[in-house]
């Protein structure tokens, strides 16, 4: 007796039809009906009473139905069971800049669903963030968008969008706007980290820009987030984009955070390596996510 056998037995006892039985394990119908064949030769009973018309359960094949799905139920338990069992001791992810509450939220869900884990983060630039993933030194990573020529030994699990602000003097006519076009800031000077330390955020936005029919005046590039927000406080014309993340924990009044009226948002992915498990737990955290920046006063 097989396990696949049970399933489409179940499956066609569930159906009354041999077709939709088939539609619902994604597989041919005569397949299907060759597996249920199989089981009653070897339990030497027919398990249905077939006709043109219609397909019913014998009292044999009522009688056998809750054990088959007993069954059933055991294997999707062990399967469950050891997935939890390849939960390593220790996690050591690979997280990057601006997450917010967004991290605390995943590391408080992952940590209540696996107690016994102790999680490990390390901050590089997404480089070398691969690089220690794909050697061994990381179980897994977040990135954000695409990463060409990323190793194949790797595999990217997309998980949420992070949604990005801009950011410009408190002082500037643009920031009494609910929201602003790209377009309106083609004057001025557009201060972003150096592409080498983050390809997909420099490459977004450049596209919108250009998209919106202007290159940007290109500022000195910033290093740390604080010191080039503080520089645009001084209200100098210029502006960044900041994750809307780090915008809502950021407090000062010389800045002015509003929405990009062309939204702009990284798709964030866990990458793990394909001979890993899939990260199970990992993946249900990161499902709970943070409100975003529309639900927040701006």
């Amino acid at each position: 007796m097989e396990l696949r056998q049970l399933r489409c037995f179940v499956a066609v006892a569930e159906e009354l039809h041999f077709g939709r039985a088939a539609e619902k394990l994604l597989l041919g119908q005569p397949a299907v009906s060759q597996q249920v064949r199989r089981l009653e030769r070897e339990l030497k009973v027919e398990l249905f009473d077939r006709s043109p018309r219609y397909v019913r359960l014998t009292p044999a094949g009522e009688r056998f139905l809750p054990a088959a799905r007993n069954v059933l139920v055991a294997e999707d338990a062990a399967r469950a069971l050891a997935a939890d069992l390849a939960v390593p001791a220790v996690l050591r992810l690979g997280t990057v800049t601006g997450l917010g509450e967004r991290l605390d939220l995943i590391l408080d869900t992952y940590q209540r669903q696996a107690p016994g884990v102790r999680v490990e983060l390390q901050s590089v630039p997404v480089r070398e963030r691969l690089a220690r993933l794909s050697d061994g030194r990381l179980d897994a990573a977040f990135v954000r968008g695409a990463i060409a020529g990323s190793s194949p030994e790797l595999r990217f699990l997309p998980a949420w969008e992070d949604e990005l602000v801009l950011a410009l003097p408190a002082r500037h006519a643009l920031a009494d706007r609910s929201e602003v076009d790209l377009a309106d800031l083609a004057d001025l000077p557009l201060r972003l980290i150096d592409r080498r330390d983050n390809p997909a955020l420099v490459d977004l936005v450049l596209g919108a820009c250009a998209q919106a029919g202007f290159r940007p005046v290109l500022g000195p590039a910033h290093g740390a987030l604080q010191d080039t927000l503080a520089s645009i406080g001084t209200g100098t014309p210029m502006w960044t984009v900041v994750y809307a993340a780090n915008a809502r924990m950021t407090n000062t009044h010389r800045v002015a955070f509003r929405p990009c009226r062309t939204r702009l948002a990284l798709p964030t992915s866990i990458a793990v390596r394909r001979s890993a498990p899939l990260p199970r737990l990992l993946l249900e955290a990161c499902r709970r996510t943070p409100p975003t920046w529309d639900d927040q006063d701006s």
